[in-house]
Order: C-alpha cells, then sequence, then structure tokens
C-alpha cells in the first residue's frame, strides 16, 4: 500500500504515514530484509512521476537562449501570416507552447524542436517563451518534428518533401522518415524524388506553393531533366516582378520557363541567292550569274542571245583560261 500512495499522490498531497502498530509482530526475519528494497522501487517510480510532470509542465523561458535545431520544414516565411500570429500574441499572449531540448553541447541554452513561427513572434514582440521543456536525442528529436508537421494541414507537398530529403541527407533511414511523417515507404521514395531534385536556395527562392500538390512538382523534375531548363527558370528569378508575385505564381512561372522550348533559328535553306544580271557596255543583258553551295553558275538566255550563247559555248575553255589568268595575277 505504501507505493501506491506514493504514485498515486498528487503535487501538494503528502502521503499519510502508516502506524508502526498495525504491522505484524510476527514477521519472519526474512522478511525484514525486503523493506530496504521497497523504497527504492518507490522513490525511483515517484522520480519517473515528478520527471514526467516536470516535462509536461510549462515554463517560460527567454528567447535568447532558446537556439534553431532539427531540419528546416518551413520555405519561406509568410510575412502577412506572420505579422497576423504577431498581432494576435500581442492581444492574447501566447496560447500554444513551444517544444525545446536542452542544448547537447551549451549548457543553459535550448534548441527549439518546434514552434518556430511562434519564437519569432515573441522575439520580435520581446515576450518571455513559454515552451515545455523535454530530453530528446537526435532521432527523438526528428520524430517529435515530423509528427507535429504531420498534424499540421498548412504544410505544403514541397515542404514535406523538402524535409525528407533533409532528413535523408542527415543519414536517417527511409524507415525513420516515414515514422516522422506518417506515410509509407513508397511515398518516400516518391518525397525524396522530388526532394532531392532542388536545393534549398532555389525552394526557398519559390516558397512553399501551398496550392501545388505532387504531380505538378514531379513534372518539374522531369522538365529539369532537359539541358537548358534550370537555368531558363532561375534566370526568370532575377527579373523585378518576381518579388510581387505569391509562391503558387512563382511556381507556375518557373515550370513556364522549363516548358519553354529555346529559341532556335533555323538553318536557312540556302536560299537560292537571286541572280545577277550581266550586262554588256550599253546595258543590254548578256546572262544571268548565280552563286550557291555547289559553286557559281552563268546562264545565258538563248532567246534574247542572238547567238552570243552558241558562240561563249565554242570559246568557252579559251575564255576560262583567260579569266583564270587575271585572277592568279590579283593574288601575286
Amino acid at each position: 500500500m505504501a507505493r501506491k500512495g506514493i504514485l498515486s499522490t498528487g503535487l501538494g498531497t503528502e502521503p499519510k504515514p502508516q502506524s508502526r502498530a498495525k504491522q505484524p509482530v510476527t514477521e519472519p526475519i526474512q522478511a525484514k530484509a525486503k523493506p530496504n528494497l521497497m523504497p527504492r522501487g518507490a522513490v525511483g517510480a515517484l522520480q519517473s512521476s515528478l520527471n514526467r510532470m516536470q516535462e509536461n509542465a510549462v515554463q517560460e523561458l527567454d528567447a535568447a537562449v532558446i537556439d534553431m535545431a532539427g531540419v528546416e520544414d518551413r520555405l519561406g516565411t509568410d510575412i502577412q501570416a506572420q505579422k497576423q500570429l504577431e498581432e494576435s500574441m500581442r492581444a492574447y499572449g501566447q496560447q500554444v507552447p513551444v517544444l525545446v531540448r536542452p542544448h547537447p553541447k551549451k549548457p543553459g541554452r535550448f534548441e527549439i524542436v518546434y514552434g518556430r513561427r511562434r519564437l519569432q513572434a515573441l522575439r520580435t514582440l520581446g515576450l518571455p517563451v513559454k515552451a515545455m521543456v523535454r530530453q530528446l536525442d537526435d532521432h527523438a528529436l526528428v520524430m517529435a518534428q515530423g509528427q507535429e508537421n504531420t498534424a499540421r494541414q498548412d504544410l505544403s507537398f514541397i515542404e514535406k518533401a523538402s524535409f525528407a530529403a533533409q532528413l535523408d541527407a542527415g543519414g536517417h533511414d527511409r524507415q525513420t522518415i516515414a515514422d516522422a511523417l506518417s506515410i509509407d515507404l513508397p511515398m518516400v521514395s516518391r518525397m525524396l524524388k522530388v526532394g532531392h531534385a532542388f536545393d534549398l536556395p532555389f525552394l526557398r527562392q519559390v516558397g512553399s506553393a501551398p496550392g501545388i500538390g505532387r504531380d505538378r512538382w514531379m513534372a518539374l523534375v522531369k522538365l529539369f531533366e532537359e539541358p537548358g531548363a534550370k537555368s531558363r527558370a532561375a534566370n526568370y528569378m532575377n527579373r523585378p516582378e518576381w518579388g510581387g508575385l505569391t509562391s503558387d505564381e512563382r511556381f507556375e512561372m518557373v515550370f513556364a520557363r522549363a516548358s519553354a522550348t529555346p529559341s532556335k533559328k533555323a538553318p536557312s535553306p540556302t536560299a537560292a541567292a537571286k541572280p545577277r544580271t550581266l550586262r554588256s557596255r550599253d546595258g543590254k543583258a548578256l546572262a544571268d550569274i548565280r552563286s550557291g553551295k555547289r559553286g557559281v553558275t552563268v546562264t545565258v538566255p538563248s532567246r534574247a542571245a542572238e547567238g552570243f550563247d552558241t558562240w561563249l559555248d565554242a570559246h568557252a575553255e579559251e575564255l576560262m583560261q583567260e579569266i583564270h589568268d587575271r585572277w592568279q595575277k590579283t593574288r601575286a
């Protein structure tokens, strides 16, 4: 009964001591050795119970002693939503505590597990942070953060895919990733394919894209496999109008730029160059000369040649030799 009384005791209530007079006088000698073990178990159980109560208790911490930890789960900050959160906290205070763990290397400091937006808002307002402090190793931290993400309806597909890719890069196995996000292994594979296809700086520029689902991101992965597609998309991000777009609009612009076929000038079919007319000193048309891939062609229309075409044919070799000799002299 003594053990039950200790474990069931609430805070502020002390167990009633039992009277020794009620203990049997005829208790065997061997039984007297057992009470030495009972307090140990009871004290251990009490300590464990107190530890659990302490972990569930909400403490107030200075925001300055809380560092970032875990994996980046949000791609950029929605400025408008953050301002609304700050206004809500200014008016009503912090309603939901954040979760932190003691810093593994810096005594007196803590690491945030989840509640980054709340922490940021409280820092801006200069208010203390209501936090639950848990003793978590790195694996437990990832699991806690992942399960919190799963419960949040506003986390987009690409944010979850990026979260999974960061866990994978950090050495966590796929089963851990599946458990953290409450998904099956095939879905882990799909998320990793998307998450690893885009680096964090790129994703931060696009943002969470809440209206864009898995299929569209998978299609963009496929597009980025084509040479030049990613650079075409990245070039557009440097334009002034980029900052005025919503995250979904940014995705659509990236998709459109990656889909665009680069403008290629079709090799202009050697358009048959127009013939040039060769004329006599008095301006009469003698022949047409045309330059092309295969060489130079001289045509003497027979109908207006008045016999010149026949004469040229008869003296062509002699005339060509003379022309060639003149050309040789120009090269000397």
